[in-house]
């Protein structure tokens, strides 16, 4: 039963302070170090060290190479995670300035193992973002978020993804064909804004740019309430300028 003194102390578990000290001295040794050292280092006594550097190793944090203790293959895991987690945390914040700067919703997307994916939103109840009405990654053609990702594809990967998203009209303003799309796609200029109105919500206007990091495709999008159209192509524009200066700054990175 807890007494006033200890009320609110979270419960600490000894073992797990201690793995996590000696996985911390494993991390300080690009080489690697052996047990002793180890023990030393995280100050623990060497019984209980090898008894712990046993349990991580056989759970995949460790391995053991010619008597020193690197980092096993769950731990890589865990630091490939976090670096994830800080990319996407990096992307989130700069959609949230840009979409301050600018005054706009803002959209990340890319194009990940042969569907659209939305990978990031910043928007506000004054400025919201277009409702997914129809599903963006079955309507593409119809959206500047998807037809500029499909003019980064190859042939085969365009074709493909059209066999399996078929071309429809999705208001009166869509491209209603799949040769007309492809037309379309073919003129579009390398690293120019792809625009539509009204193509896939109607009162709306958005418009897309290329995101070259990486090997994948990628976009960045805006949209608009079509009163305020006029507004578009400097709002994209200003974007593109944001997006460069922060790639050339190599703080972005497509890979989520």
């Amino acid at each position: 039963m807890a007494t006033a003194a200890n009320a609110g102390v979270p419960t600490l578990i000894g073992s797990v302070q201690r793995a996590l000290r000696l996985l911390e001295a494993v991390g300080a040794h690009v080489d690697g170090a052996p047990a002793k050292q180890l023990a030393r280092e995280a100050g623990l006594p060497l019984p209980t060290a090898y008894h712990l550097l046993r349990t991580l190793t056989h759970e995949g944090y460790l391995r053991r190479e010619n008597g020193v203790f690197v980092f096993g293959e769950a731990a890589e895991r865990l630091a490939d995670g976090g670096a994830l987690q800080n990319r996407r945390t990096r992307i989130s914040r700069s959609l949230a300035e840009w979409r301050d700067a600018i005054g706009v919703p803002v959209y990340f997307a890319v194009y990940r193992e042969g569907e659209i994916e939305i990978a990031g939103v910043a928007d506000t109840p004054s400025a919201p973002a277009v409702e997914e009405w129809a599903d963006f990654r079955e309507t593409g053609h119809a959206h500047a978020i998807g037809q500029c990702l499909l003019s980064q594809l190859d042939e085969k990967a365009r074709e493909d993804h059209l066999d399996r998203h078929p071309v429809r009209a999705v208001t009166p303003y869509s491209v209603r064909d799949r040769r007309t799309l492809l037309d379309r796609l073919a003129a579009t200029e390398r690293m120019q804004p792809v625009v539509e109105r009204q193509e896939y919500a109607l009162g709306t206007v958005c418009a897309a740019i290329p995101i070259t990091a990486g090997s994948g495709a990628a976009t960045m999008a805006i949209s608009l309430p079509l009163h305020q159209q006029e507004r578009l192509i400097p709002a994209i524009e200003q974007l593109r300028g944001e997006v460069g200066r922060l790639l050339s700054s190599l703080a972005f990175s497509i890979s989520i």
